[in-house]
């Protein structure tokens, strides 16, 4: 499974960024290898608006079946749900820890966005 996080840095033991559309960078995390892609965020994390939509198709393009982050707001959120990747707001920790969590069943997929836009 490809498990997209957002993150501080451009390895595993990054911390997660709370931030979804506005993290530097989202690691794509093979959950059978723990082999990882990075996205680059940052020219996407300044821009003044449509941060968390075009995270969103980054994403997407790379076949990530999940996304953990700490919030995902509205905008990012329903078109994430529209490609079929799941959502898991609250994550905190390293990147190898959140995935960790996750396969564990310690996180749970979200229902709702965990931000309002801009955040």
């Amino acid at each position: 499974m490809k498990i997209a996080v957002t993150s501080t840095g451009q390895d595993i033991t990054s911390e997660v960024d709370p931030r979804f559309g506005r993290a530097p960078y989202i690691l794509v995390v093979d959950s059978d290898s723990m082999d990882i892609e990075v996205i680059d965020n940052r020219e996407n994390a300044n821009s003044l608006k449509g941060a968390g939509i075009q995270a969103a198709s980054a994403v997407s393009k790379k076949g990530a079946q999940v996304l953990l982050t700490g919030h995902c707001g509205p905008n990012a959120f329903k078109a994430l749900k529209a490609a079929g990747i799941a959502v898991v707001n609250g994550a905190q920790g390293t990147v190898s820890s959140g995935v960790k969590a996750y396969l564990e069943g310690n996180l749970k997929e979200a229902e709702e966005p965990g931000a309002e836009g801009h955040w």
